[in-house]
């Protein structure tokens, strides 16, 4: 069974030639879109992805814009609004020393260096200099996890562990 990774969304057209609004949800967009990749969109109700190449990336406000090979106008991305873009896992490279992929990081746990369990790794916000990990606590209330050497001392992905050393004011 073949596991997929969701890239982004396809919300909108952009222009009429062909271009695409996209959401994105991946770690990578440079790479992920990249001229010449392929792509899958899935659709609901449809049996099959759709393989997409990948025509032209920019970003544009918010969002990323592409074209697809043989996808020109207007007239024939109306109708991929709404389909999800996703990658297989084969597409997926190597990353470096400390780096992550999003889905590796969400749904970790999260504990101090005491011991004392913070909660989950909801999602991931990334503002700039560097990523900031959005803990689900168990009194409900979120806590922002800097993704940073002198707060996150240890990552293990397979155990789905994040082990933590609190900065003052972190956790209030």
């Amino acid at each position: 069974m073949m596991k997929w990774f969701h890239v982004g969304t396809i919300v909108n057209t952009h222009g009429i030639r062909g271009e695409v609004r996209v959401i994105s949800k991946t770690d990578f967009a440079d790479e992920r879109y990249k001229i010449g990749n392929t792509l899958y969109i899935f659709m609901d109700n449809a049996p099959q992805p759709i393989e997409v190449k990948v025509k032209s990336h920019r970003v544009h406000k918010s969002f990323d814009l592409l074209s697809f090979e043989g996808y020109d106008n207007i007239n024939l991305v109306e109708k991929l609004k709404g389909g999800v873009l996703k990658v297989p896992e084969s597409q997926l490279s190597k990353l470096g020393e400390g780096e992550f992929y999003f889905h590796e990081i969400i749904g970790c746990t999260v504990i101090t260096e005491d011991g004392e369990t913070i909660g989950e790794v909801k999602e991931i916000l990334t503002p700039g200099a560097n990523d900031v990990w959005v803990v689900k606590r168990k009194n409900g209330k979120e806590a922002l996890i800097p993704y940073i050497t002198d707060v996150v001392i240890d990552v293990n992905v397979n155990e789905k562990q994040i082990t933590i050393r609190p900065m003052e004011g972190l956790l209030d």
